[in-house]
C-alpha cells in the first residue's frame, strides 16, 4: 500500500514538474520581451517558435530530475539535498541546451536571455513546490498520517540509536513497533517501543502484513 501511495506521489510529482517547465519556458519568452521589452522587435521569434521546443525540453528535464535522485522518497533525502538535484539537472540542460540550439541545429535566433530566465524560473518554482510538498507532509505525519511501521530484528546499541533518531524526527513518519531478540526479556521497553518476543515470531508476524519496513539491529557477534 505504501509503495502503491509512492508511485502514485511520484506520477503527480511529475506531472506538476512537466506543468511547471513549460510555464517557466513561456513565462520566460513574455518576461523578457513584454516586461524587460516593449515587446519584440524585428527579428524576434515569435512565441509559437519557443512553444515548439517544449515537448522536447519536458521529458528531457524530468529525464535529467530522475537521474539527480530528485524523485528519490521524501523521508530519506534532505530539502537541501533535493534543491540541489533540481539545480543541478537544470543547469546540465541549460548545458545541454545551448550546445544543441547554438553549436548542432545553430538556431542562433533564440534568445540566450529567454534560455537563462528560463533556467532561474524553473529552479525557483520546482524548488519552491518541494518545500511546500514537504511542509504538508511533515505536517500530514505530525497528525499521524502517512507514517511507516517498523520492526526491529535485534536488540543492539545500533536498535537503541535508530529509535532514538526516530523519535528524534517525526517528520520523518516512521513509526517503530517493537523488537525481536532472543536474548532480552519480552516486555522489555526502551523509549516506548517494546520488545514483542524473540526472532522465532517473526515468522507469526509477518504474514499479518501490518508492516512497511523491516530493519536488522541485531549485533555484530
Amino acid at each position: 500500500m505504501i509503495k502503491d501511495n509512492q508511485k502514485v506521489f511520484n506520477r503527480l510529482l511529475v506531472i506538476l514538474d512537466a506543468v511547471i517547465i513549460a510555464a517557466s519556458f513561456v513565462l520566460a519568452y513574455f518576461v523578457k520581451f513584454y516586461v524587460l521589452n516593449p515587446g519584440p522587435g524585428p527579428g524576434v521569434l515569435p512565441v509559437e517558435s519557443y512553444i515548439e521546443l517544449i515537448p522536447v525540453l519536458v521529458p528531457g528535464f524530468i529525464l535529467l530530475y530522475y537521474r539527480s535522485s530528485v524523485y528519490a522518497p521524501k523521508r530519506t533525502v534532505r530539502c537541501k539535498y533535493e534543491i540541489l538535484g533540481i539545480i543541478q539537472a537544470n543547469t546540465i540542460g541549460l548545458a545541454f541546451m545551448i550546445i544543441l540550439l547554438y553549436m548542432v541545429v545553430k538556431e542562433i535566433d533564440y534568445s540566450r536571455s529567454v534560455i537563462i530566465l528560463f533556467y532561474l524560473f524553473n529552479i525557483f518554482f520546482t524548488s519552491c513546490l518541494r518545500v511546500v510538498l514537504r511542509k504538508s507532509l511533515r505536517t500530514m505525519r505530525k497528525k499521524g498520517y502517512n507514517l511507516k511501521h517498523m520492526l526491529l530484528v535485534g536488540y543492539s546499541r545500533a536498535a537503541e540509536e535508530y529509535i532514538d533518531r526516530m523519535k528524534d524526527n517525526p517528520q520523518w513518519g516512521y513509526v517503530v513497533c517493537g523488537i525481536l531478540d532472543d536474548h532480552i526479556p519480552a516486555g522489555t521497553l526502551y523509549k516506548g517501543v517494546k520488545v514483542l518476543g524473540k526472532l522465532g515470531n517473526l515468522e507469526i508476524i509477518l504474514p499479518e502484513n501490518k508492516l512497511d519496513e523491516i530493519a536488522i539491529t541485531l549485533p555484530l557477534r
